[in-house]
Order: structure tokens, then sequence, then C-alpha cells
């Protein structure tokens, strides 16, 4: 949020530093979001851009890469923007990264359609291109996609709200991510369709955007609140937002007669599942994501082969209240495969 984003706004920062060397990125420190590891100057290069250096999220992905990265033998430099939605400074890394002789990137692109021109250019001087969580617009923009199947996760939630609900009239809040973010449309979507409501569907009363902050998203569920005090149900783009929510509601006394289901699967998210804050969250693996995305680089390198289309890294619902019919682990078993 997204993942899709997580993090809070803040002032824009260039994610990665002027230069055409790796020395160049890792010369800026970890002030700058960018940075170089992994094995000497002769080994394979592979850029990761993730949206922020600072959300759990991208922190574990940024993990994944460099385990990965040390295990393939090759050099892995990084940058990241201050927030979701730096677009700009997202295009100077990827301009730093090809002119420091990356073989290929890895990125969570802030804006699905804007990168799409500079990836272009990356792709154009033989980098490989991979998208990570979230897809750009069009997904032709990459060479290839390693993600966790964001629709299907917001199926699980909604599949598994709508069981909870056991019949029971529900008046929905979403508490979305924020315009022209593909990551955020499709969990939407995906609970909506979980849930087996239209998005034009009368029993969605409230839908505000959070940029998967939690500050905003308890904003937005005040506002919800205002708006239609009986909401039931609360859907939100990640933990988060999800945790915001809980802290409006139970201002109101609402805290446990509202169901919040979420996405992300995150350790703060999970153990909120278990603390029953939240009751239920599909989990996904950045880990997995950028540990293969590294691996993908390191063949094209070796025999010229470059990965295509879509790779589904997994989604898993998780909540210590399963119901019927909804495939689900619980908190001891997100726990264990949590992140951050």
């Amino acid at each position: 949020m997204s993942r899709i984003t997580r993090p809070h706004l803040s002032l824009l920062r260039v994610a990665a530093c002027t230069g055409v060397a790796a020395l160049a990125l890792t010369a800026c420190g970890s002030g700058s979001g960018a940075g170089s590891s992994g094995s000497g100057s002769g080994s394979v290069k592979v850029g990761l851009i993730t949206k922020t250096d600072t959300n759990p999220f991208f922190v574990k992905m940024k993990e994944g890469a460099e385990r990965s990265a040390k295990e393939n033998g090759a050099q892995l430099l990084t940058a990241a923007g201050k927030f979701d939605g730096d677009n700009a400074g997202q295009v100077t890394a990827i301009e730093n990264m090809v002119a420091s002789g990356v073989k290929g990137i890895l990125i969570t692109p802030s804006d699905s359609k804007a990168i799409v021109p500079a990836l272009a250019k990356a792709r154009a001087k033989g980098v490989l291109v991979i998208a990570l969580d979230t897809p750009t617009e069009p997904e032709s923009a990459v060479d290839a996609l390693f993600a966790t199947d964001n629709v299907k996760a917001g199926e699980l939630i909604g599949a598994y709200a709508k069981a909870a609900m056991k019949g029971k009239q529900a008046k929905i809040a979403t508490l979305d991510l924020a315009p022209g973010v593909s990551v955020g449309v499709q969990r939407h979507d995906g609970f909506l369709k979980g849930f087996g409501v239209a998005a034009k569907d009368p029993s969605v009363v409230c839908s505000q955007d959070t940029a998967g902050d939690q500050t905003k998203g308890q904003t937005a569920m005040e506002n919800c609140l205002q708006k239609e005090p009986g909401i039931n149900v609360v859907y939100t783009i990640n933990e988060p937002a999800a945790l915001g929510a809980y802290t409006a509601l139970k201002a109101k006394g609402r805290e446990k007669d509202v169901l919040i289901v979420s996405v992300d699967g995150g350790c703060t998210g999970t153990k909120a599942v278990k603390d029953g804050k939240i009751a239920a969250t599909s989990q996904q693996y950045p880990l997995k994501m950028a540990a293969e995305g590294v691996k993908a680089v390191v063949s094209y390198a070796k025999d010229g082969k470059k990965a295509s289309g879509y790779t589904d890294t997994g989604v898993t619902l998780i909540t210590d209240k399963a119901q019927s019919g909804v495939d689900a682990k619980d908190t001891a078993y997100g726990l264990d495969n949590c992140w951050g």
C-alpha cells in the first residue's frame, strides 16, 4: 500500500544521489535513501527502488534483496523516496542506477502510470525491469511482476467479512489508499467482490482515502462515523489505516461491535489480529518478492533470458476467528511468517 503505501506523508526527498557509478550511490549514505551492498564491482549489479525506506514492509523487502544478493554474488544498489507518491525521486533513482551499470531494476512504483516513461528508457538500454508488489499501468511497462495477488487478498477479507456478518445487514466503510495507485484499486475491488457487493451498492456508506497512514486512517474513520454512525464493517487498505480506524472507533465505544478487516500481514498488524483489534488480515510476503527478483536479474545476466509475466508470491488469510467456507491460518502461523 501499498503496498501499497504504508508510511505517513512528509517532505519530498530525492531517493538517489547524482552520480554515474555504484560508488556515487554508496557515498550518499543512509540519509539519502540510497546505498550499496553485496559483492564487489565485478559482480552483477541489481537496483532496488522502494516507495520508502522506513515502512516495515519495504525494510523487509530490502532485507530479502540484500540476502539474495549475497547468496547469488550480486551487488545491490538501493534507493527510496521518503513518502509514497515520490515519482520524481524514483525517476532520478532509475536514471542513476542505469548510469551505474545495473543489469536489472526491481521497483515498487509510487505512481503506477507516471513512472512508465522512465522505465521504458531503462528497458531500451537493455535493463531488465521487474515490478515488486505494485503493478505498473499497463503491466506490460515492465518485463515481469512479482507480487501478491492483491485482488485475491481483497477477496479473502471480503469473503471473511461476509461470513462473519452471518446475514446481518452491513453498513460498510472503505478506508482506501489514493487515486491512481493500482494496488489500492485492486484490494478495494477485491474486497467488494469477496463481500458480494458492487461499487455503488448502498451498503457501502462511506469511502475515504488514507494514504495508508495511521493518523489519516483515524481521521477518515471519524469522518465516516460522523456521516453514518451505524457503520459495522470497515475495510482498510493496510494495517496502519486499520489501527487508525480502531482508535477512532474506540473513542466512540464502538471497537467491539465493528468488524475491521485489512491487508498486509506485518508483525504489528498480525499482533493486532491476535489482540482482537482487527478481525482478519491478508498476509503477503515482501521478502520473497525481492529475493526472487534478485535471482531473476542474476539469471538474466548469466544467460540473457528475461523473466516475464506475473509471479504470484502468495497470500494467506490470518485470523483467530475462522469462518466456515473461508480458508485461513491462525495468528500463530501469521506471527511466524510476518515481517516488520
